[in-house]
């Protein structure tokens, strides 16, 4: 058996049990999740990706390592960006604190299945059709461009196709009943709001993932690491939703981070073609975009610190 192949069943091994244990043991009961909370897990779960990047390292070597570790941070980043949109669907469909993490687990659940799907196909259409490389990394610069001069747009989950097609087809409560996704009245099996916040949640995560996979297929077309990255970036989503929602918006330069970021990949991804065979090294990669993540987060800070000096002295 294959160093690779050994991975693949750790991996397979070890989502499930975590997210069985997350759901099942820690979470059973429903409850506010708090910061000190939060954090933990997002401690937890960070260490488990690093300790699955040094698996990585021990037996397939330090370049595959570089990047997982890249593609993890990539993912990460745009997954912060992401953040707020879950915050305004949850303030939307005013869903309690609650009942927000178990609608964010089988989010989750649904994420992975689908960013299988756009993985296999991306790699598949990169493999068949070399041209793909070209639309991919302009889609990269697109969007880098996208994400810097973007403006704040009220969220309308109610144009949702989605949604719409499913509330003329299904009949829904108008309130919550706890933490269910179908409750039954005089007979009747409904569905319930929550599950409409699921579906917003996971037909948001669709539109989120066609930035985010070409971003990582911009790194490495193995499609172990790209899965891998991806799906333990995604695992950590929750509890640093719930760790960054108080001050998600303080990280107000964080999208023009993003932008750059996106930029260089889908640079990246075209002078790697055929025509320019220009390789950019693997540690580079890192490097830019930790030192682009460092600077955003310092500015955003700095910047968030000077709005509230100003706003307290407006208020003297």
């Amino acid at each position: 058996m294959s160093h690779e192949s050994i991975l693949w069943i750790v991996f397979a091994i070890l989502v499930p049990v975590a997210l069985g244990l997350d759901l099942g043991v820690f979470q059973r009961k429903a409850h506010k999740v708090k910061v000190k909370e939060a954090l933990l897990w997002s401690a937890i779960w960070i260490s488990l990706a690093l300790l699955f990047g040094l698996g990585i390292y021990l037996m397939l070597g330090g370049e595959k390592a570089l990047n997982f570790i890249t593609g993890y941070l990539v993912e990460e980043s745009l997954s912060v960006d992401n953040l707020f949109v879950f915050l305004l669907i949850f303030t939307y469909f005013a869903v309690p604190d609650h009942y927000q993490h178990r609608v964010l687990f089988w989010g989750i659940i649904g994420a992975i299945i689908m960013r299988g799907i756009f993985i296999a196909t991306g790699i598949t259409l990169l493999d068949n059709l070399h041209w793909v490389i070209y639309i991919f990394g302009a889609f990269l610069v697109y969007t880098g461009i996208r994400l810097a001069t973007k403006k704040e747009k009220e969220l309308k989950p109610e144009g949702n196709p989605v949604l719409r097609l499913f509330r003329k087809f299904v009949p829904i409560t108008r309130r919550y009943h706890g933490n269910k996704f179908f409750t039954k009245a005089k007979g009747r099996r409904l569905a319930t709001p929550l599950l409409l916040v699921l579906i917003v949640i996971e037909t948001t995560d669709i539109v989120f993932a066609v930035d985010s996979v070409p971003a990582v297929l911009a790194i490495t077309r193995d499609p172990f690491i790209v899965y891998t990255s991806n799906i333990f970036a995604i695992l950590g989503l929750r509890a640093i939703y719930f760790a960054l929602a108080s001050m998600i918006q303080r990280l107000r330069y964080l999208n023009f981070g993003l932008a750059v970021i996106m930029a260089f990949l889908g640079i990246k991804m075209i002078i790697s073609s055929e025509f320019f065979h220009i390789d950019i090294p693997v540690l580079t990669s890192l490097g830019v975009v930790i030192g682009i993540l460092a600077i955003t987060v310092v500015a955003s800070m700095i910047g968030s610190g000077k709005n509230r000096k100003q706003d307290t002295a407006g208020e003297e």
